[in-house]
């Protein structure tokens, strides 16, 4: 991965023009055009090939580690879960339950709240601002360390939320038992998130592959020596899920604390609780962004279950989202190399490598979703029989597989643009659109079709899926419409704002 973005000053004055922007009572803005670096201007489809190779290999530098350590850290709860159905049949629920609900709806706000971090460290970075990257690495725990005591009480009541979303009394009592034991993992989410997207918008993606790796092995490992071996059940789960977070935390920290990151890294200092307001609304920005998506499709399950025979579409349903899950770990990857891709370019004033940037990524990602799509639907027979003994499931998953394939290759596509959103500091305006696109158009159809129009699974899914091509092409049509030599200004001015240097200059040590 070349490192020249990282030397970069924020302003030349032979790279900057003037415009009149009549938003702002007619101020005169100053932004980039390009500076040297830049990708030249592409003339033929020999200098398109050439640039798409090259770009090629910087987003795929970064997505691979990136979707390897997004498999193994999902694969954690996973690896629980399988052990627990050793253990009986209440443990599995209520790890199952607590894990994808309670944890889940954590693991998504502080995801979220975390990738704000990939807006200001990626453009910092690319600036040429490295100090600046400790001091938001530092706002940022600060702020969901924060978050974290106020989702304790989440944790702490449990039980009784479970009950009042229509849980059993044993599962409810259970899950809300491995909650409590859970509040650990709570904080080492939000240690991890940040610390992630600090490594991350500084391309140190292979040192969080290795430690995902490790931790999933030693997870494996200590999970059947607790919970199956030694008997401790879902204290044992507890004990040895707890561990592997916090592993991969203090082993992220042991690599940032060793001064491998450079001037990333000097050190914990005041200047983290400066300007905390504006970080906080970024966070939350990011936060609804991000958990309008999650919550969107677990709505899909639900209101399954509200369905005649609801333990088939149920089933039917999750299987296909288990499948859908597994594939947007791809898609996973994606957002984060282009985040880090287009945030480092803004930061270094490269607006056309910033927007070729997203066409690589975007025929990247539709090119593999429809891979995905088309192996699907030629073993459409035979994959299910995977999943279930139930002939009606089957039947029904063979009947939901063209809209399972046409899903994967809309949510390849829309984590890419949301990766774009996030690079550029777009996620207030995402945010927006998600809640329009989803929660005032899809799901209202889906509900239309699954229950007025007696469509049954189909007709939610419809609805739903409807809402995601909307806010898909919603996105492409915002990112295909922006000056990138504005927001690579908006990105300068963004990290003068939040402590950077006012004059754009390198120090000597960065030089």
């Amino acid at each position: 991965m070349e490192e020249h973005t990282s030397k970069q000053p924020l302003l030349s004055p032979t790279e900057i023009c003037t415009d009149q922007d009549s938003t702002t009572d007619n101020l005169s803005h100053t932004y980039f055009v390009a500076d040297a670096d830049d990708i030249p201007p592409i003339t033929g489809i020999q200098d398109f090939f050439r640039e798409f190779t090259i770009e090629s290999k910087k987003l795929w530098y970064l997505a691979g580690p990136a979707i390897f350590t997004s498999l193994c850290r999902y694969s954690l709860g996973a690896v629980t879960q399988t052990f627990a159905g050793h253990v009986g049949t209440l443990e599995l629920a209520a790890v199952s339950v607590e894990n994808s609900v309670i944890a889940g709806f954590s693991f998504g706000v502080m995801l979220g709240m975390g990738s704000a971090l990939e807006t200001l460290c990626g453009q910092a970075f690319g600036a040429g601002q490295i100090d600046m990257l400790g001091v938001y690495l530092q706002r940022s725990w600060v702020i969901l360390n924060s978050t974290a005591v106020i989702l304790m009480l989440l944790y702490i009541f449990a039980a009784q939320v479970l009950r009042l979303i229509g849980q059993t009394e044993d599962i409810s009592r259970e899950a809300g038992k491995m909650a409590l034991y859970m509040i650990p993992q709570l904080f080492a989410y939000a240690m991890n998130f940040p610390i992630a997207k600090f490594l991350q918008s500084q391309s140190k993606i292979m040192v969080m592959a290795w430690i995902a790796a490790t931790a999933l092995v030693l997870h494996t490992i200590f999970s059947w020596l607790f919970m199956l071996k030694l008997g401790w059940g879902l204290v044992g789960a507890a004990v040895v899920l707890n561990s592997s977070w916090w592993f991969i935390v203090v082993a992220q920290m042991l690599y940032i604390f060793s001064g491998t990151c450079g001037q990333a890294w000097s050190g914990f200092s005041w200047k983290a609780f400066l300007n905390l307001w504006g970080f906080v609304r970024l966070s939350l920005a990011s936060a609804v962004m991000l958990c309008l998506e999650t919550w969107y499709f677990m709505a899909l399950v639900l209101f399954a279950g509200y369905l005649k025979n609801a333990q088939v579409a149920v089933d039917a349903l999750s299987i296909c989202m288990n499948i859908l899950g597994w594939t947007v770990m791809v898609a996973v990857g994606c957002n984060a190399a282009v985040s880090v891709r287009v945030s480092n370019e803004l930061g270094a004033a490269h607006p056309r490598t910033a927007k070729f940037s997203v066409v690589v990524v975007v025929f990247s990602s539709f090119s593999i979703g429809l891979l995905l799509s088309v192996f699907l639907l030629v073993f459409r027979s035979q994959y299910p029989n995977l999943f279930s003994e139930s002939e009606s499931v089957k039947h029904l998953v063979y009947e939901l597989t063209p809209l399972l394939a046409f899903c994967i290759v809309v949510n390849n596509i829309q984590p890419a643009l949301s990766g774009v959103a996030i690079g550029a500091g777009w996620q207030a305006l995402v945010a927006y659109v998600n809640i329009a696109c989803y929660y005032l158009f899809g799901i209202p159809l889906g509900l239309l079709l699954g229950y007025k129009l007696n469509m049954g699974v189909q007709g939610i899914w419809y609805g739903m899926i409807s809402g995601t091509v909307i806010q898909t092409f919603t996105l492409f049509c915002i990112v295909y419409k922006t000056n990138w030599n504005k927001e690579a200004s908006i990105a300068a001015e963004r990290i003068q704002m939040w402590g950077g240097k006012p004059d754009g200059k390198t120090t000597d040590a960065e030089k």
